[in-house]
């Protein structure tokens, strides 16, 4: 280069010195093009990012399998709102069927050899299918809430019909917001040659409008509903709380000891108590009982006594009667089997209450941890000319999403004993 323009200044002056800042210009700008060009994937990193990646789809395909024939095959879990949970299940299989070994493939050769119109389909499968999957999420989320803040109207609405409804729409507005790309509303080469990446829109406005749809309106949602959930648990903490410390206080007081306290009075306090976030999951199980205890006062002790042999805590026999009443003072080893059964009462429905608690922070935070990094990459790219993410980054941020769905089995079902029955007889063919 040097002599070159010793050589071309002797002879043409000025003229050829542009000529040659030209040409330095030219080589900067092939040199640092040819920084951004990355290493290809080594033997052992290729053969290790196959293994981990597989063992993902893997872990996703059976352990959503194994979800959908619990809920089928076992009957405690054969009830209306376990349906959103199938339809999670569906979504996040097919995220693993239809999107990931694709992936897998265009990450091991770094380069999309399948062509134009399979990048089209495996592109829009993307989008459609991880918004199912989230959507679902954000339905379960909601209706757990119409659940626990209006238990007895919504367990009548809680119909199959209702909640398959429900679901129609969450695959219908995924479908509606992975479809506009391939009407045009993207920014899409006409045709691919070898070095052509198979890549999401940059497409601005279809950018915001899907990002928005499938995740930020869907986690502003799930916030709000999950810490109203979170205030209803804390609320009923203290009011179980307090319904103990009143039953205690009226077993302690003078004024009661020799008074008999009526049996419709204790039986109000073991329902209050009795209440936990279980009994909403099978309140449409319930209610055919519920509704016959409510006609005839003579089965609410019947009901009561059923509850307590379904949680292996007998309260004492009472007489069937209506208008007896039970005088501690009469029996004391019958005002303690009482005493005992309520303290063990409380302790359950306190555990299961912080437990609930517990798995909203763990649902919300494993949902958040996977798909944030993949949306903030997909808004901020588009916006941003000078940003550079390398290849291995986006890949890495892209499956961290994916992991989502193989988790979402652990989470909506590890902390769910019928689940785990149902696990273990289908894995281990117990009956």
């Amino acid at each position: 280069m040097l002599s070159n323009i010793s050589l071309y200044f002797i002879h043409d002056g000025y003229l050829t010195m542009d000529i040659v800042v030209e040409d330095i210009i030219e080589n900067v700008d092939n040199s640092t093009e040819t920084e951004f060009l990355e290493e290809p994937m080594s033997t052992i990193e290729a053969v290790t990012t196959a293994l981990i990646l597989s063992i993902i789809i893997l872990a996703t395909v059976i352990g959503n399998i194994l979800v959908i024939m619990s809920v089928f095959t076992y009957r405690p879990l054969q009830n209306v709102q376990n349906m959103f949970i199938v339809s999670l299940a569906v979504a996040d299989i097919t995220v693993a069927v239809l999107v990931m070994p694709l992936n897998v493939a265009y990450t091991l050769m770094a380069q999309w050899k399948f062509g134009l119109s399979v990048c089209k389909m495996w592109l829009t499968c993307d989008v459609m299918c991880c918004t199912a999957s989230i959507l679902n999420l954000c339905a379960i989320a909601l209706d757990r809430y119409w659940a626990i803040h209006d238990p007895i109207n919504y367990a009548s609405k809680r119909t199959l019909s209702r909640v398959m409804l429900m679901i129609a729409a969450v695959w219908g507005v995924s479908l509606t917001i992975s479809a506009p790309p391939l009407v045009g509303w993207n920014d899409w080469p006409e045709e691919f040659a070898d070095d052509t990446p198979c890549m999401l829109t940059e497409e601005k406005a279809y950018v915001v409008f899907s990002a928005s749809g499938s995740f930020f309106i869907p986690l502003a949602i799930m916030m709000v509903v999950y810490i109203k959930i979170f205030e209803a648990a804390k609320q009923r903490i203290r009011s179980k709380a307090k319904a103990a410390a009143k039953l205690a206080a009226m077993r302690k007081s003078p004024d009661t000891a020799s008074s008999s306290i009526p049996l419709k009075s204790i039986q109000s306090e073991i329902s209050t108590i009795a209440v936990t976030d279980d009994s909403t999951s099978s309140s449409a199980n319930n209610k055919g009982s519920d509704e016959k205890s409510e006609k005839d006062p003579a089965n609410k002790e019947v009901a009561t006594t059923e509850f307590a042999d379904n949680h292996t805590l007998k309260p004492p026999p009472m007489n069937p009667r209506p208008g007896r009443t039970l005088v501690p003072d009469g029996n004391p080893r019958l005002t303690a089997t009482v005493r005992h059964y309520m303290r063990e009462k409380q302790k359950i429905c306190l555990s299961k209450e912080r437990r609930a608690a517990r798995v909203l922070g763990i649902v919300m935070g494993v949902f958040v941890l996977c798909w944030l990094p993949f949306f903030l990459m997909y808004v901020i790219l588009p916006f941003c000319e000078t940003c550079y993410v390398s290849s291995r980054v986006v890949n890495f941020v892209t499956w961290l999403g994916y992991v989502n769905s193989a988790l979402n089995p652990v989470i909506y079902t590890v902390f769910n004993m019928d689940f785990r029955k149902a696990f273990l007889i289908i894995l281990c063919r117990r009956r």
